[in-house]
Parts: C-alpha cells; sequence; structure tokens
C-alpha cells in the first residue's frame, strides 16, 4: 500500500487552473480499485493520497501522470507501506507480510 504526499510547489492559484483534470485523474484510479481515500492536506500546501494494489513502478508512474505534476505544480513523496492491519472496510486490502 501506498501513501501519495502531494506538496504543492506553486501559489494554489495555479493549482486550481488544474483542479478539474486532477478531479477526473482522482475519479479515474478510483473507478480502477487502485485509490482508497485522498483530500487535501492542511493547512492547504498539498494533499494525500491512499492507494495500493499496483506495484512501485506503477505508483510512481500514476503519480507522474497526475494533472498537478505535469503541469509542474506539485511534487510527491511516495511511502510504501504493509497494511497489516486495516478498519473492516479496509479488510480487503490487508496484507500478509508472510506470504
Amino acid at each position: 500500500m501506498f501513501v501519495m504526499e502531494l506538496t504543492y510547489t506553486a501559489p494554489v492559484e495555479a493549482v486550481e487552473d488544474h483542479m478539474d483534470a486532477h478531479i477526473a485523474w482522482l475519479d479515474g484510479h478510483y473507478a480502477a480499485g487502485v485509490f482508497l481515500a485522498s483530500g487535501r492536506k492542511v493547512p492547504r500546501d498539498g494533499g494525500v493520497i491512499l492507494a495500493g494494489g499496483v506495484s512501485r513502478a506503477e505508483i510512481e508512474k500514476i503519480a507522474a501522470d497526475d494533472p498537478f505534476t505535469v503541469a509542474g505544480v506539485c511534487a510527491y513523496r511516495i511511502t510504501e507501506f504493509i497494511a497489516t492491519k486495516t478498519s473492516a472496510d479496509l479488510a480487503t486490502v490487508r496484507e500478509n507480510p508472510a506470504a
């Protein structure tokens, strides 16, 4: 599983110019079952996406294809972790490190 942390590298006004495309990009990855949760950071200097079910290489490609990345208004920090414990709602994404 991955925590994808976005940090804006441009003023929020410049980020807003690409918001519709970013939301469409998010929606596509939710529909594909890759994204599990997302939202703005507080204070609003970026965002966070929780993702799973793909490889590190795939998640890096997904981040590179974000319209925010393409427009140069954000940078990603991607942290991989093994989700060995989850809420019941996320039971399908639990991982077994021994497997």
